[in-house]
């Protein structure tokens, strides 16, 4: 007869394999957004029927490990001290977040097609949202823009890091160089236009 402690043993243990099958699907997906649901049980070092225990479909485990990539990331840039100067707040967010936007961005393409296009949107609503606010508060001050619509703004950083993400991945952008290369796109990109800008041909 199984003793009590056998439930709580058992419900440890499937909660450390889903947090190796999450770990392993971010990773695995960080680095082929098209890993199959084989090479992320692998990875995890479970069988796929352990995998299908916890995650029914590939979509739920993209859902998974997109949330806890997201999780994660907004642990690290909620840290961020995004005070004083808009353009060095700009600097410190995409340098300490650069690793983790990368991967998020690299999730973000694993869930296109996978999970819906609202349902992505709203797990991207509070990096966006971080970056608008920050975009904003630099056109307050002139230290940014204000030529363009706010909204394209933050969609082109964010094409830039996701851009970015795939040239580090296809080993065109070294890692030691992805933060100092977004950074000074995006701030290239967010800089007011000379005076006579509109006026030039």
């Amino acid at each position: 007869m199984p003793t009590a402690a056998a439930g709580p043993r058992r419900r440890a243990d499937a909660e450390r394999n889903i947090a190796r099958i999450v770990s392993a699907a971010r990773k695995s997906l960080s680095g082929d957004p098209n890993a199959s649901v084989d090479d992320i049980a692998k990875a995890a070092g479970v069988g796929r029927m352990t995998l299908y225990g916890h995650f029914g479909t590939r979509a739920e485990l993209v859902e998974a490990a997109l949330i806890d990539a997201l999780r994660a990331g907004e642990e690290t840039l909620s840290a961020v001290d995004l005070t004083g100067d808009a353009q060095d707040a700009l600097a410190r967010l995409l340098d300490s977040g650069w690793s983790l936007v990368a991967e998020s961005m690299a999730l973000l393409t694993a869930a296109q097609g996978t999970l819906p296009a609202g349902r992505i949107r709203q797990l991207h609503a509070a990096p966006a949202q971080r970056v608008e606010e920050l975009i904003r508060r630099g056109q307050n001050e002139d230290a940014f823009r204000t030529d363009l619509p706010i909204a394209w703004l933050v969609s082109a950083v964010h094409y830039i890091l996701q851009g970015a993400a795939e040239e580090n991945r296809a080993e065109r952008l070294k890692t030691e160089d992805a933060a100092r290369v977004v950074t000074a796109t995006v701030q290239s990109l967010l800089s007011p236009p000379p005076p006579d800008f509109h006026g030039s041909r």
